[in-house]
């Protein structure tokens, strides 16, 4: 164990941010300080086609304590954390968003709610700045994601908490290709706190997060961490075998006692193409599930680093 080890990392995902981050580090900064001078801030570049990589070298030539990450592409937030985490080295590490919705003004009230006992403390939002979209599509997705993988997920806490080394330790063990950050804390059951913060509006630009990314980011966590669609498939199957062979038992009791079947070429149709339509979405559930498990058969490393500043410390070779 380093003798100069940080005894706070706050790792932050960078995505079109160049005129967001001089103000973030200032700001990360005055606050940190008022806690501990050691302290180090990773961030992590995702390719997003400014200048933000111009900016973190900039910064990270003018303190030490500013280490910079460069994806070779866009790999996504959620591969941001995971690079973050797996090279900071603090006691206690941060995660937050670069878009300072997130306020680095309230760390010292987690890190002292940490110091309680807890291994990690959640970030929980008040009155969100965010349009009226993306919060009813944020609480549809995290409705959704709880129900259907099993995790009581809180849709008023987003990436920002604080964590201990050994939640970081065993977060880095856990190397399958589809990522959520939240799902996989929550999943470890270290014991767990929160807060009441307040949220900012973004300080530059507006949320890359569209609704279409949204909806993949809902449907590869849901199949990350939960086999219930197949479940809830294989339970719908039952259902329509019962509800046909009902039906079948009173086509053919009316048969035997009036001596003819019920007409009708239209609700045959219907039937045919409903079970049809149902068994054909059965198997593409299916088709997915064999799909990720596929991905998760190559082993491929789940980011590349193209570039690192020297106070990293990184061997890119």
């Amino acid at each position: 164990m380093p003798s100069n080890r940080p005894l706070i990392s706050v790792v932050i995902p960078v995505y079109k941010a160049e005129r967001i981050l001089d103000e973030l580090y200032r700001r990360l900064c005055l606050a940190l300080e008022t806690v501990t001078p050691a302290f180090e801030i990773v961030l992590v570049e995702d390719c997003g086609g400014d200048d933000s990589w111009a900016v973190i070298e900039r910064l990270a030539a003018a303190d030490p304590r500013v280490h910079g990450l460069q994806f070779s592409r866009n790999f996504g937030q959620h591969y941001g954390i995971t690079a973050g985490l797996d090279h900071c080295n603090g006691d206690w590490v941060v995660v937050m968003d670069c878009d300072l919705q997130d306020q680095p003004e309230e760390i010292p009230r987690l890190y002292a709610k940490a110091q309680e006992g807890f291994d990690v403390v959640l970030a929980l939002r008040g009155p969100r700045k965010d349009p009226l979209l993306k919060r009813a599509t944020s609480w549809l997705f995290y409705r959704l994601f709880s129900y259907l993988a099993d995790l009581d997920v809180d849709g008023d806490s987003g990436n920002f908490r604080i964590m201990s080394r050994r939640v970081v330790k065993n977060f880095t063990r856990m190397r399958e290709q589809l990522r959520f950050f939240g799902g996989h804390v929550q999943w470890m059951g270290f014991p767990t706190a929160s807060i009441q913060i307040r949220h900012s509006e973004r300080f530059e630009g507006s949320s890359t997060y569209t609704f279409r990314k949204l909806v993949k980011l809902a449907s590869d966590t849901i199949i990350a961490y939960s086999d219930k669609p197949l479940r809830l498939a294989v339970r719908a199957g039952f259902a329509m075998a019962g509800v046909s062979f009902c039906f079948g038992s009173y086509i053919l009791g009316r048969a035997f006692w009036h001596g003819s079947a019920i007409p009708g070429w239209s609700s045959l149709i219907v039937s045919l193409y409903f079970i049809g339509g149902l068994v054909i979405g059965i198997l593409g559930i299916i088709g997915v599930y064999l799909g990720k498990t596929f991905d998760e058969s190559k082993k491929r490393p789940l980011y590349i680093l193209r570039r690192a500043t020297e106070s990293a410390g990184v061997d890119l070779d």
